[in-house]
């Protein structure tokens, strides 16, 4: 069955031949972006705004994950349902008022089944409302520079004045993905079980198909709401690169199928991710200033990259340094520069931030002390 999708959406590939013509057929709107360098490689009415449905819950997720990173809370804490949240119509996987389950349970349950009373019960877990949790929602849009979204709600059944693009969507989804890659171990599971209090278990099947139907699928989020219709922010990584893409306003879930899978194998049959640089390449050495060693080694945060045509030779690259006045005490992973690569063309093809390969300490008067005495018998003058 996985074949048949895949030959049956490269066999419209080949038909489109992306000669300016739309590779989307029944989707009002889409976009596909590489997730490491962020690159656009198709949109389709990219920023029309539409109802998101349950793709909502892209941005609930980042919330909960971003919650779970700062410490706030971890997948370990209990919840108790309360009434509001076991209230909630649409998908849902029947909580009770007053049980209580784990994080990491209620995480799978909205990951997996799309269920709207446990994202209401973990809006109000990490905010303290469900009313707080939406307005850390649209703040956090703001944050990732979304501009055509508005979220009222955290679970995404129609409302008014509630809406998103589908570049929006594919901004959270490459946030949520590259942030919080272990998200996935959530989204790409087909089935599971939610055990609940009383030792009966509730069977999650994953709304979103191609992560059964299509290898490289592994999230991210299905929605449909009469207002909206069918619609999906899909990520699939091949060959070390990573796409994400977005289909809005779908008439069908096959459509919405169809359209998702033509979306990815045009993504993933014309370009290639390459690696210039890995990171913590050493790119330099530097003196510190006040620490107790004199130079540290510059490396790359993250590896370098060039978003390529698919039959596209890799190109010859140098590197153009700016680095910050280092002093101690520094850690590694502080930013301390940034590292432009440049193509043999004079492009700036990408900029790294950089970082030391090793912790410096601050000096102290011993430091300072040891120091002198050796430069006072080796004969160079004395650091005051």
């Amino acid at each position: 069955m996985k074949r048949l999708i895949i030959l049956f959406s490269c066999f419209f590939l080949f038909v489109l031949n992306v000669q300016g013509e739309e590779i989307v057929e029944y989707s009002e709107s889409a976009i596909l972006i590489e997730t490491t360098t962020g690159k656009v490689l198709y949109e389709k009415e990219a920023d029309l705004e539409k109802a998101p449905a349950s793709m909502t819950k892209i941005m609930s997720m980042i919330l909960i994950m971003d919650s779970i990173h700062n410490g706030n809370i971890t997948l370990n804490d209990d919840v108790v349902i309360s009434e509001n949240a076991s209230s909630m119509g649409g998908s849902q996987v029947y909580l009770n008022t007053g049980e209580t389950y784990k994080v990491k349970e209620l995480l799978k349950s909205i990951a997996i089944a799309s269920a709207n009373d446990a994202v209401v019960a973990m809006s109000e877990k990490v905010a303290g409302s469900t009313e707080k949790f939406v307005e850390m929602m649209n703040e956090k849009c703001k944050e990732l520079g979304c501009t055509h979204t508005n979220f009222v709600n955290p679970h995404g059944l129609d409302a008014e004045g509630h809406y998103s693009s589908a570049r929006d969507m594919a901004l959270m989804g490459n946030y949520l993905v590259s942030n919080y890659p272990e998200i996935l171990d959530y989204t790409s599971i087909y089935e599971d079980y939610l055990q609940r209090p009383d030792g009966s278990n509730t069977w999650l099947v994953n709304t979103n198909k191609l992560v059964r139907f299509y290898d490289d699928v592994d999230g991210l989020k299905t929605g449909f709401t009469s207002t909206a219709g069918y619609c999906l922010t899909s990520t699939a990584k091949k060959n070390n690169m990573r796409l994400v893409g977005v289909v809005m306003g779908v008439d069908s879930p096959d459509n919405r199928t169809s359209d998702t899978v033509k979306m990815l194998n045009y993504g993933f049959n014309s370009y290639k991710l390459s690696t210039i640089y890995e990171k913590d390449k050493i790119i330099d050495e530097v003196r510190v200033e006040k620490g107790k060693k004199d130079s540290v080694k510059i490396v790359l945060m993250n590896n370098a990259t060039e978003l390529l045509n698919i039959n596209d030779k890799n190109k010859n690259y140098t590197i153009n340094v700016k680095i910050d006045k280092i002093e101690a005490p520094i850690n590694k992973g502080d930013k301390v520069g940034v590292a432009e690569i440049i193509d043999n063309e004079g492009n700036i093809i990408t900029k790294v931030g950089l970082t030391v390969e090793e912790n410096v300490k601050k000096a102290n008067l011993w430091d300072y002390f040891k120091r002198n005495l050796n430069i006072a018998f080796s004969g160079k003058n004395i650091i005051k």
